[in-house]
């Protein structure tokens, strides 16, 4: 019998695309089964917090608060590179000081790069779905879109600064990319499984990539994501690509620069290293030697 594997992942384009080979059985493992589900961001965050998936998609800010308890994955990551979330707020209106903004999610890696860049503000947290309309209703005067709304958004808002600039500003003067989402793996697993887990995970996001196009096709006829055709394929071109399959030593340089940047400003109680928090695939082929 196999052993049974939960992943959570969110319902957003970039996260469904690369599960989706797993779903619809286009690769399977020997040993392992998975059960799938969908939930926001800022709850997969939490549910990491207390441990509730063997697998889980989160922001990658949120990784040094697991990190005894979860390994990072190399795979089915989402980088910006010069783009990523923005602060809109309406047209024509300055913001004060201590202005009001809605961000997605206590631990996403923009609400982190925010509160930095702007210390004074008064943060509200919404479902990302949500921020657009608190803005343009007057609940509060800033909002942070992230996902898919950062596409299309009203006529009315204007972009106040891009989470991108933060990054820059912030990284140095090394070109890394901006890391926004993340899988890690609960740490208990027996490592054959935990090595197992990363190579199907790794697959799917490959086999996604390669066949985009048949994949995007069967997203849109099911009605699996929030977006067109022609907003998916923007958006998977900016999320979910090929430097989404496995992270190169650049990636994971850019992910230790934002955990430095979260310790250095007390986010972090300790320094954590992204290197030395992979699973250790090596391990497989000693093994068998």
């Amino acid at each position: 019998m196999k052993k049974r594997i939960s992943v959570a992942h969110s319902p957003d384009a970039d996260d469904i695309f690369m599960y989706m080979a797993i779903k619809f059985g286009w690769i399977n493992s020997k040993i392992l089964e998975f059960k799938n589900k969908a939930d926001d961001i800022q709850t997969l965050n939490e549910a990491a917090l207390k441990g509730e998936y063997d697998v889980c998609a989160i922001s990658f800010s949120a990784y040094p608060l697991i990190a005894d308890d979860y390994a990072l994955l190399r795979c089915a990551v989402s980088f910006g590179e010069g783009y990523g979330p923005k602060l809109i707020k309406k047209k024509g209106v300055n913001l004060k000081r201590n202005f009001k903004v809605a961000l997605s999610g206590k631990h996403t890696t923009n609400a982190l790069l925010f509160k930095i860049a702007y210390p004074n503000a008064k943060v509200i947290y919404k479902n990302f779905l949500d921020i657009e309309k608190a803005v343009l209703s007057g609940e509060v005067d800033a909002g942070v879109l992230i996902h898919e709304s950062i596409l299309e958004f009203s006529d009315k808002l204007e972009v106040e600064k891009e989470i991108w600039d933060i990054w820059c500003e912030l990284r140095g003067d090394e070109n890394l990319p901006l890391p926004l989402g993340a899988m890690a793996l609960r740490r208990s697993l027996p490592l054959t499984d935990a090595i197992e887990c990363e190579k199907i995970l790794t697959k799917a996001v490959k086999i996604a990539t390669t066949h985009k196009n048949l994949l995007s096709k069967m997203l849109i006829e099911r009605n699996l994501v929030r977006v067109d055709d022609k907003k998916l394929e923007k958006y998977l071109n900016l999320y979910a690509n090929d430097s989404s399959v496995s992270m190169d030593k650049t990636q994971l340089k850019a992910v230790n620069r934002l955990f430095e940047i979260g310790y250095e400003n007390g986010f972090y109680p300790t320094k954590i290293d992204a290197f030395l928090n992979l699973i250790p695939i090596e391990y497989e082929e000693f093994r068998n030697c």
